[in-house]
């Protein structure tokens, strides 16, 4: 009898451990939207209908919140890592090359974080599990197929 794989151990916890990046990294991104919106944790609040301020943030809170709770978390992440690529380019490329000379290494990491969710979906403990009825999956238009 051998001993099972270290490797073999991990990709069992996969679906949690991808829940758990998915439920802190939309924590963090509804932070920053409320943030923002609101003028919370040390952040001055953007004016109602400042471009592109107001609407990332409104995004940030949105999409935020749908992948915190793992409801359409693919389409929210797709949303999300476009306004980021987009806030990178246009706010912090200008700066520098690099994200650590331009002041766009948050917008980076969360722009390839939420595309990473776009790909593997939302892990476990995601409200689209709960909704799903055993033995049918859903298709990416939300159809059920068996």
């Amino acid at each position: 009898m051998s001993a099972p794989r270290l490797s073999d151990r991990l990709s069992s916890h996969q679906p949690l451990v991808l829940g758990l990046f998915r439920i802190v990294l939309g924590l963090l991104f509804a932070s920053e939207g409320a943030a923002t919106l609101f003028g919370i944790l040390g952040r001055q609040s953007s004016p109602v209908g400042d471009w592109p301020f107001w609407y990332a943030g409104v995004i940030e809170l949105l999409c935020g919140v749908l992948v915190l709770l793992g409801a359409a978390t693919r389409s929210a992440a797709f949303l999300s890592s476009g306004a980021m690529a987009f806030a990178y380019f246009t706010e912090h490329q200008k700066n520098g090359l690099f994200p650590l000379q331009n002041g766009g290494l948050s917008p980076a990491l969360f722009c390839w974080a939420f595309l990473l969710l776009v790909f593997f979906g939302p892990g476990a403990l995601s409200l689209s599990a709960l909704t799903q009825s055993k033995g049918t999956v859903r298709d990416t238009a939300g159809l059920d197929a068996v």
